[in-house]
């Protein structure tokens, strides 16, 4: 029978039975979307077709800004949602990469820098009281999770097998732990609490839209992730969700570089876990950054220190831009090295980051269909 959202939402977050992906995960490696960007540009959509009536007048080029798709051209963004999950996605990621109040202010304020003058926190902060980015940032976070909401529980009601949609939180363009001064090294653009407060935003406008799961992801500097980890926190306890049972459970993922450290404040695999593990996460895992062909010694340290759920989504090789979708790896490639990281017993869920269409996920989902998920420990997730 159909269920209504109300009641899938009393199914997912009830404390009183396991989550339905933590079973799952036990019984089957889950397969995980592939890459939003990547997609998008196989459509061949122009700066008008970015801006429609809402971003007509937009004073700087929006092309790169695929968030805003979600809100200017719903009808491309559904049909990659719907293809991913025809492909075999089990987890649907919302278009939200980057859509915080923080990041939307690239395309939409004037760069001081151009005028002699720097970003600092007293720029961010105007950027988290302006009223036009928060409602713009809440209506890109809300309408793409609703988009995937009706798409998750459309196929997963034609196919008889429940979908998930993942709020996707990205890292920012901005850091916390490193400064762009080479002459002032304690100098930072933003503060802690202004990034908290932009992903406090975002995640709220994520639940709203009936998102299952939030997806902490691409993580390059552990700072930024630490504060999008206490914004959900404090979502949860402030939102009354914690006093009602009714949390989130959270997924956890960095990007590393070829010593396996988090690519801008340089925490080891282990590091890294030891530093998110308090959040008891459904999943930690790595994506993006490195090729499934460089990846495999940092998946395996990080299976063997974490008692969760293990993912890896990896780009599709090294950019390469005579290749159709400008990266190395094609379906196949993608397919075998993901079946060794199941055959060494590595990963609980997989699937692609940049470079990887529906057709990549397709093949990936079609290798680790008869493939053992990595054992999981009795631990106690968030549900």
């Amino acid at each position: 029978m159909h269920q209504t959202h109300g009641e899938r939402a009393l199914i997912l977050m009830t404390g009183t039975n396991q989550h339905p992906l933590r079973e799952i995960l036990e019984q089957r490696i889950a397969i995980i979307d592939g890459a939003m960007g990547t997609t998008i540009r196989t459509y061949g959509m122009t700066e008008a077709d970015m801006r429609g009536e809402r971003f007509r007048s937009a004073e700087k080029d929006l092309l790169n800004n695929g968030d805003l798709f979600s809100l200017t051209q719903p009808g491309m963004i559904c049909d990659i949602h719907r293809r991913f999950l025809e492909a075999g996605a089990d987890i649907l990621e919302t278009n939200t990469f980057g859509a915080t109040s923080i990041t939307q202010s690239e395309f939409f304020v004037d760069d001081p820098r151009e005028r002699g003058g720097r970003k600092n926190p007293e720029f961010y902060q105007e950027i988290i009281e302006d009223p036009q980015l928060s409602m713009l940032a809440w209506d890109i976070n809300e309408t793409s999770a609703r988009q995937c909401r009706e798409w998750a529980d459309r196929i997963g009601h034609a196919t008889g097998r429940q979908r998930f949609v993942a709020g996707a939180i990205g890292p920012l363009t901005v850091s916390l732990s490193n400064s762009p001064d080479p002459d002032d090294s304690g100098f930072r653009v933003v503060t802690f609490d202004q990034v908290k407060a932009a992903y406090m935003e975002q995640v709220r406008a994520l639940i709203a839209g009936g998102v299952d799961l939030l997806l902490v992801e691409t993580i390059f500097d552990s700072l930024n992730a630490k504060a999008a980890l206490v914004a959900i926190r404090e979502v949860f306890d402030q939102d009354g969700l914690a006093a009602r049972n009714k949390e989130l459970p959270v997924m956890i993922s960095a990007a590393v570089g070829r010593g396996g450290e988090t690519l801008i404040s340089a925490q080891t695999t282990e590091a890294f876990w030891n530093a998110v593990q308090h959040v008891h996460p459904l999943s930690v895992g790595l994506n993006c950054s490195l090729g499934p062909d460089l990846m495999y010694p940092f998946l395996a340290e990080l299976s063997a220190r974490a008692d969760v759920a293990i993912s890896c989504y990896p780009n599709a090789g090294l950019p390469n831009p005579l290749s159709e979708t400008g990266f190395d790896l094609g379906p196949g490639d993608m397919a075998r090295f993901l079946g060794d990281f199941a055959r060494g017993g590595l990963i609980n869920i997989a699937g692609g980051c940049c470079g990887n269409t529906p057709d990549h996920i397709a093949a990936i989902a079609k290798a680790l269909e008869h493939q053992e998920p990595r054992a999981l420990a009795a631990v106690e997730v968030m549900a």
